[in-house]
């Protein structure tokens, strides 16, 4: 791939749908990140795993941020990859938390699929997922 196919590559990660799903991961990545943190200072005897999941969960946004900014091929596989990971973490943390409320003492950022944060946590990677399949599959039809 020369340097000009890769910068249209790139600009396909970020461009249109994109864009908004970056502007939405930093948002969480902002949300997640500082929550977490507060918390994990001020009150992690209170509930160390639901503080540590959210932690995870704003590493996660934070890389899939930067994998859509960067774009290329290698780039779209890993932010595919980490966001099929949020998805499967979201669901199982968001089940969990319906089945034994009391594990959660406090609620996560993926805590009843994400209700806190109005569902963006479980719909998120979902759009993101149709994202870059779909536009990996539009690069294929350019090519």
């Amino acid at each position: 791939m020369t340097s000009g196919e890769a910068e249209v590559s790139r600009q396909r990660l970020i461009s249109g749908p994109g864009t908004l799903l970056v502007w939405l991961y930093g948002v969480m990545v902002v949300g997640a990140v500082s929550r977490s943190a507060y918390q994990i200072a001020t009150e992690f005897d209170r509930a160390p795993l639901a503080y540590s999941l959210s932690a995870v969960a704003g590493v996660v946004y934070g890389f899939i941020t930067y994998s859509l900014v960067r774009g290329g091929e290698t780039a779209r596989r890993a932010a595919l990859v980490c966001c099929v990971a949020e998805l499967v973490g979201v669901l199982t943390v968001g089940t969990w938390t319906l089945a034994e409320p009391s594990a959660f003492p406090d609620a996560t950022v993926w805590s009843d699929f994400g209700m806190g944060y109005l569902f963006i946590p479980v719909l998120l990677p979902l759009s993101a997922i149709y994202w870059l399949r779909a536009s990996r599959s539009r690069d294929g039809d350019a090519a």
